[in-house]
């Protein structure tokens, strides 16, 4: 075959299977320009192909039978983006199989079980590109693996769930409640009907792990991810962190910490005048740490038909130039090739990191109650910073926040254990953490 001509089959025609043959179609002559290489779409694969998807579709590329694509001796790059664990892993290992190269956007996938498929792929000697499925059209993959390849990473934050970040910015902005900002985002379409991967930071949790083992060389090792999503913030949090010069975020979090590797998805104060404070909506950011350019952030729409397709356009366009380079492809992966990885590093337990945190204490308004708080952090080494309580209501219950410095989160478990059973404490105390510099 005339390797000049690079032919694609896709399986799943859905919002980003959609965008990415929109995009092979039209900007074909395009690609063809700007490198050299013919990149052919012949086959996409379906349950549904009588659903109009606003694109023409030349005649003979639509089938319901995905086999049909990865059994095409023709075929050199099968596209998967039908999501989910099964039948996708199927569809994908008997793709590498075929000696067929693969492109997906399945987060999930990857983090779950993408060890297996990348070893699959160093035996068959054929590549894996995943650029799509971290952060949609900002191109994370590239930067982690090219761009920054010879920095020394030293953390990753990243804003990588559009739908929370949404639904955290119209609580900010609007002072409304979670369940309302929840509604408007379903709405919207920004949100599923079953919202749970997104707001208990599942998603975003899928998405660190592929950071974490780009980031670090280790594998991929998504029940290590500490997860916590947004559902307890209320919009009094929000107000409370805005008198203390904070934003509440969904981080995704990687970095280095004492010899090992911390990956940990949770709601997050973060300082206003920080850039990544600032990314509001549906938009993602990424912002990287390296030991040699210092501090990066990478701004973009996460999701939807043109970005993601964007992404995964790329990841063809990267292989196809392999192909026509007839370059081999052994060693060019940093990320779970599991005869490469590095074993100094260990992850920590959520339980073993230190960070600043803030605290909201639903107190009984008493004389001593202070006291009684501040005596228990002070024992378990947690040092107070600041402050706030507003209101008065004798014999009822206000809210008592408190900022800290620097603690193990092993303290404060510890300290908020004991305190919640206080009799002068009504409720269970909510704590956040907070990234930032110590004032």
């Amino acid at each position: 075959m005339n390797r000049s001509v690079i032919s694609i089959g896709i399986i799943g025609f859905g919002t980003v299977g959609t965008g990415t043959a929109r995009l092979l179609l039209q900007n074909s002559n395009l690609i063809k320009k700007r490198t050299g290489i013919d990149f052919v779409l012949k086959k996409i694969a379906d349950l549904d192909i009588k659903k109009d998807r606003g694109i023409k579709i030349p005649e003979g590329i639509l089938t319901t039978d995905a086999a049909e694509l990865i059994n095409d001796p023709d075929i050199d790059i099968v596209v998967e983006l039908i999501g989910g664990i099964h039948p996708a892993k199927d569809f994908i290992l008997q793709a590498i199989r075929n000696k067929k190269h693969v492109v997906t956007a399945n987060k999930a996938l990857l983090a779950t079980k993408g060890n297996e498929i990348f070893e699959e792929a160093d035996k068959n000697g054929v590549e894996i590109g995943f650029e799509a499925s971290v952060a949609g059209g900002i191109p994370i993959i590239k930067v982690l693996r090219e761009g920054l390849v010879a920095n020394n990473i030293i953390a990753v934050y990243g804003i990588i769930n559009g739908t929370s970040n949404y639904i955290l910015t119209k609580m900010t902005d609007e002072k409304v409640e979670f369940a309302d900002a929840l509604k408007e985002a379903q709405r919207l379409g920004y949100a599923e009907a079953d919202p749970t991967f997104d707001i208990e930071g599942i998603d975003s949790a899928h998405k660190l792990t592929i950071l974490s083992s780009l980031s670090y060389g280790i594998p991929l090792m998504y029940d290590e991810v500490y997860k916590e999503g947004i559902t307890k913030i209320t919009s009094q949090d929000i107000e409370f962190a805005s008198e203390l010069g904070y934003k509440i975020k969904l981080l995704a979090i990687t970095k280095l910490s004492d010899g090992g590797v911390e990956m940990r998805v949770h709601p997050t104060m973060v300082p206003n005048e920080y850039l990544i404070s600032k990314v509001d909506g549906v938009f993602n950011a990424v912002y990287v740490e390296g030991d040699a350019v210092g501090a990066t952030m990478y701004y973009g729409r996460g999701a939807g038909d043109m970005p993601t397709g964007s992404a995964v356009v790329a990841d063809i366009v990267d292989i196809g130039k392999k192909i026509d380079k007839r370059q081999e492809t052994e060693g060019r992966r940093q990320t779970a090739d599991n005869r490469q990885h590095r074993t100094e590093f260990k992850i920590k337990k959520i339980e073993d990191i230190e960070s600043m945190y803030y605290f909201r204490f639903s107190a009984l308004d008493q004389p001593g109650v202070l006291s009684k708080i501040s005596g228990i952090l002070g024992n378990y080494n947690i040092s107070i910073a600041s402050v706030i309580q507003k209101g008065r209501r004798i014999g009822g219950s206000v809210p008592l926040v408190v900022l800290t410095h620097m603690a193990k989160e092993r303290d404060v478990l510890n300290a908020v254990k004991e305190i919640d059973n206080l009799t002068v404490v009504s409720d269970k105390t909510l704590f956040i953490r907070v990234e930032g510099k110590e004032g």
